[in-house]
């Protein structure tokens, strides 16, 4: 059931967030695309240091130790990241944007510590709906200051991020909070040290993961100009998309892992999770891919018409990233984080060298190839890892016939 309700809500969530696309390149065109996407950015670096304490080390030890003290530290730390971090990324570029980067980077933090603390304990229906109104209470905000209050600049946008996340975090944390025993709310020094160890490890790696990802951006907003940062964050933000459906899938293993001590049972579920995740990532593919150009330019304005072309370049890498996200997700949840850094640092190494080079001389195209290439060197490292300590074959990417039969039972809710 969890995984038929984490599908549906990807699906919205999909939808949701093409219709914000779609309307923020409409509305403000290549520029106002790529100003939010550097902010975005830069969000997402400021957020891999408040996950210290805010992310997959709340839903790791949510099973372990009492919610008062998990949060007590999640929403101290998100504070503090939120306001610091903001100010020091001035010192690497200038920004306009400053003061609603610490507003959305102190909300979404302390939402995010609510949301995993839901994945801890199992709750991924909670988990589904918060990921999903993320989108929609943002849009309909996003509405109201442009249609009501009559703000038409890029700032609406942020404007409505920002009240989202407020409205989603008091909501959350009246959900949580009332269960809660706020007399148990105290200091310790060893549940601190776990999250803190267990935290920068995992964020670590993902850190430099989204280096891989974004790095990209920064070399071509250097070398090109933020415009073509717009244009090509449509093709990644295509990649995103498809990914919802391997994220969503390790999201319910990772919560399955922490909680279940039976190896065998972990590792069918993991090989399970990725089969799915493989065939349905090549369906999303192959349907994106075959629309015609044409198509992208009617919907995203003239200025995309390389989308279909940036989505291409990009799809191999697309394909090996949605699997190795279930790997990923796999060693975490066995406490195995080491491989996780090995296999990021592989790929920012090259994103690095090889960005200096053919991002100058081929721009949009020559980040579509470095990334590409990225993700897929960063993934075969945990392709190897994983193939070294299971009996994990090439046929296992397929399902047979009796595990499609027992799918389908499952599906449609036959024992």
């Amino acid at each position: 059931m969890n995984i038929i309700q984490t599908f549906v809500s990807r699906f919205l969530i999909l939808i949701l967030n093409f219709g914000l696309v779609i309307y923020s390149t409409n509305m403000w065109g290549s520029d106002g695309k790529g100003i939010i996407s550097i902010v975005i950015a830069d969000l997402t670096i400021i957020s891999f240091i408040s996950n210290i304490f805010s992310g997959s080390s709340v839903t790791y030890f949510a099973s372990k130790y009492k919610s008062e003290q998990i949060l007590l530290y999640g929403y101290l730390w998100s504070l503090t990241v939120g306001i610091l971090v903001p100010l020091i990324l001035l010192l690497f570029h200038d920004s306009e944007y400053t003061f609603y980067l610490i507003a959305l980077s102190i909300l979404s933090s302390l939402l995010t510590t609510n949301i995993n603390l839901f994945v801890g304990q199992k709750n991924i229906k909670m988990f589904n709906l918060y990921t999903i109104l993320q989108q929609a209470v943002h849009i309909v905000f996003l509405i109201l200051i442009i249609y009501a209050l009559g703000i038409l600049s890029v700032k609406a946008y942020f404007m409505a991020q920002i009240a989202c996340c407020a409205i989603l975090f008091l909501v959350s944390s009246y959900q949580i909070l009332k269960n809660c025993r706020f007399s148990k709310i105290r200091f310790s020094g060893k549940v601190q040290n776990l999250l803190f160890s267990y935290g920068w490890k995992t964020q670590l790696s993902a850190f430099i993961q989204f280096l891989n990802y974004r790095l990209s951006f920064y070399f071509l907003e250097f070398y090109k100009g933020i415009a073509s940062v717009g244009i090509f964050s449509i093709g990644v933000a295509f990649s995103e998309a498809i990914w919802t459906v391997s994220r969503s899938l390790s999201v319910i293993l990772y919560s399955d892992v922490v909680n279940n001590s039976n190896e065998n049972e972990i590792l069918v579920k993991a090989k399970t999770s990725l089969k799915i995740s493989f065939l349905i990532t090549l369906v999303f593919i192959i349907f994106v891919v075959i629309i015609p150009s044409q198509f992208y330019s009617m919907i995203f304005g003239k200025d995309f018409s390389q989308t279909k072309k940036i989505i291409l370049l990009l799809s191999p890498g697309i394909l090996a990233i949605a699997v190795s996200n279930i790997i990923g997700f796999y060693f975490a949840g066995i406490n195995k984080l080491r491989i996780l850094n090995i296999k990021s640092i592989f790929g920012l190494i090259f994103t690095v060298i090889a960005s200096v080079f053919i991002i100058p001389r081929w721009g949009i195209v020559g980040a579509c190839i470095v990334t590409s290439i990225s993700y897929c060197l960063s993934s075969s490292v945990l392709f190897w890892k994983f193939y070294q300590i299971t009996d994990f074959r090439i046929k296992d990417f397929f399902f047979s016939k009796l595990e499609i039969q027992i799918l389908t039972q499952k599906l449609s809710g036959k024992k």
